[in-house]
């Protein structure tokens, strides 16, 4: 799908792909540095939660479903990730070189990772969004931008 937009000189193309969305900018005709990529507002974590729990409670899984078992299957999926990145050196971002068919095999399996680390993170009574921030709060203090900008190297690495 491509959307577009106008307003006060800037035109904007929306790229949907697997149901997010791009945007690229023009003023004038002339290229403007492309806005990130965005997801999808929904379904949230909470509601992708709840269709993995039913999903499971539908197939009597939960036995099944403990937070070894779940682990081991999302580093396994991490493995299926691997394999369509494997022998393919340094990729794009965006993946312009990829068919639509390998794309959406990354989706699926992708797809796969993020909802078994979500059951996981459930079955080990782990608020994931709320972690998410106050992981991102040790970052900030761990790598603070005036000292790392630009380098990737590791916060023990860095003398103040």
């Amino acid at each position: 799908h491509l959307l577009q937009h106008r307003s006060k000189g800037f035109a904007k193309s929306h790229s949907v792909v697997n149901g997010a969305a791009t945007e690229t900018s023009s003023k004038n005709g002339v290229a403007v540095q492309p806005q990130r990529f965005t997801f999808s507002p929904e379904p949230t974590i909470e509601e992708i939660r709840r269709m993995q729990a039913e999903f499971t409670d539908e197939r009597d899984w939960n036995q099944f479903h403990q937070p070894r078992n779940l682990l081991l299957a999302m580093v396994g999926e991490v493995g299926e990730v691997s394999e369509l990145f494997q022998w393919r050196g340094e990729v794009a971002d965006g993946l312009p070189d990829w068919t639509e068919a390998e794309r959406e095999q990354l989706a699926h399996e992708l797809s796969d990772v993020f909802i078994y680390l979500v059951e996981l993170a459930e079955k080990c009574r782990v608020d994931l969004p709320q972690a998410v921030l106050r992981k991102m709060a040790l970052n900030r203090l761990k790598y603070p931008a005036s000292k790392v900008h630009g380098s990737a190297k590791k916060y023990t690495e860095y003398k103040d």
